[in-house]
């Protein structure tokens, strides 16, 4: 009899799992397992653990939700603390397990892990299948080694000569092994966080498959919102100024074919357009950072890059901590860092934002800023969120936040996250430092680059 293990990590789904549907095709029977990684949560030296609470109780949320569907289908999840490379030999010996399935990683300390389990078992059958990415990586024309440093000479040959994968269909048979009894998820407290801390989380959206597959029915022919996706999403404020796909597709609950084949139906049956071309445009954006990421490994991590730059920043932890906790006193700054403190997300203009102050106005090391942000991000993804931070520190011009605020009619969204300015007019929550506003934060500095956005503001008042 051929038993193997699912070992599930970043692919928390039954539909389009292709690991899933081999084990099921191959074994006899199956166990299934998640092991959450303690070190994900670490304490780190710049003063916050690497994984948040409020990216805690997201993945906690995706995978009971994936325990759940398995056990509709007589199967069960086998849940632990401990981490893969002790937890996964355990299993096998206990069970006596043959093969191991699961799908591949690209990270770097994802690979690690991996290489940690398959050292301790050398004697078991491991199969790893491609599934993060819009295009397969066996199907874009290009070798890992010669992914191409912009994005537009990926883009359009891999756009060209690559096709979408029909997704897999999610099983309607498990194969479980009997009389095997799924586990619960660890508590808060193993991973060092209060019970205040989780209480007080308030997560953007509700993790696990079964919710991922109802915002992608929403959005799409529930609300038709998809129509409107170019026009509306720079926006901030509320749901529904973008799909809200993302936090869904970091943690695999949805997989990006199946987003592909709803928005090729969506086009086919209510309308094809910009925005329909637009989203498949960001999920092979996704890709390229995927597969860049992978080219370059561990350099993406480290101050000067993959091009090996050499900056000197001042690095100062009082105005590190200002910009972490939302008290810069530039509205459109604080208030896009309050929102991923208390929610866990924050909108694509924020985090441009955020980052070119961070790097350009407060000149501090950029490695930092994307560490904190992966603590607090629910839709962390290694590649993009490092890769992103590269980008704004090395390779684009800046971003000016008074602009952008004024650019993008921010001043609701600002009074929501900053009580502070809630009654103020809409030139005042823009621009306070012009006016004698005592309860919000002094700016750390107004720079003269700023001075035409600020005069534009200012006719606002006049008009």
């Amino acid at each position: 009899m051929k038993k193997g293990l699912v070992w599930f990590k970043n692919d928390l789904r039954l539909h389009d799992n292709e690991a899933l549907c081999q084990a099921i095709a191959n074994c006899d029977e199956l166990i299934f397992c998640y092991c959450v990684e303690k070190s994900l949560f670490k304490d780190l030296k710049l003063g916050f653990k690497k994984s948040g609470i409020n990216r805690f109780k997201f993945l906690e949320e995706s995978v009971n939700n994936l325990k759940f569907k398995l056990e509709g289908l007589d199967g069960h999840l086998l849940i632990s603390e401990i981490t893969a490379s002790e937890f996964i030999p355990e299993i096998v010996n206990r069970y006596d397990i043959t093969e191991i399935f699961g799908e591949c990683e690209y990270g770097y300390e994802e690979l690690q892990l991996v290489n940690s389990v398959q050292k301790k078992l050398p004697k078991v059958q491991f199969n790893f299948y491609w599934g993060k990415t819009l295009y397969h990586i066996d199907d874009i024309p290009f070798k890992i080694s010669e992914i191409p440093l912009t994005s537009k000479a990926y883009r359009i040959p891999a756009s060209k000569e690559s096709s979408p994968r029909i997704p897999f269909q999610a099983p309607s048979i498990l194969k479980s092994i009997p009389n095997i009894s799924s586990t619960d998820f660890p508590s808060y407290a193993d991973f060092g966080f209060s019970k205040a801390e989780y209480d007080n989380a308030s997560v953007f959206v509700k993790g696990g498959e079964d919710n991922g597959l109802e915002r992608l029915q929403y959005y799409t022919f529930n609300s038709e919102l998809l129509t409107g996706y170019r026009w509306t999403r720079n926006k901030s404020l509320g749901l529904d100024y973008s799909s809200k796909f993302s936090p869904y597709l970091a943690l695999g609950c949805l997989s990006p074919r199946e987003i592909y084949s709803a928005v090729i139906k969506y086009e086919e049956q209510i309308k094809k357009n910009q925005s329909t071309w637009w989203i498949v445009f960001e999920l092979v954006w996704r890709d390229y950072f995927t597969f860049k990421g992978m080219r370059f490994g561990d350099m993406i991590f480290k101050t000067e890059g993959f091009k090996k730059k050499k900056v000197e920043f001042e690095n100062n932890i009082k105005l590190f901590k200002r910009w972490c906790e939302g008290q810069t006193g530039i509205p459109f700054i604080d208030a896009h860092m309050r929102q991923l403190n208390e929610t866990g997300y924050m909108s694509n203009r924020g985090r441009v934002n955020c980052a070119s102050y961070f790097v350009h106005d407060l000149n501090i090391d950029w490695t930092w800023g994307a560490a904190y942000f992966e603590s607090r991000l629910i839709d962390y993804d290694v590649s993009a969120n490092w890769l992103n931070w590269h980008v704004q520190a090395y390779e684009i011009y800046y971003t000016n936040p008074v602009h952008q605020s004024n650019k993008y009619k921010a001043q609701e969204y600002i009074r929501l996250w900053i009580p502070e300015l809630k009654d103020k007019n809409d030139v005042e929550v823009l621009i306070p430092w012009e006016f004698e506003i005592e309860s919000y934060s002094k700016p750390i500095e107004i720079y003269k680059k700023w001075t035409r956005a600020i005069n534009l503001i200012k006719k606002l008042e006049i008009e």
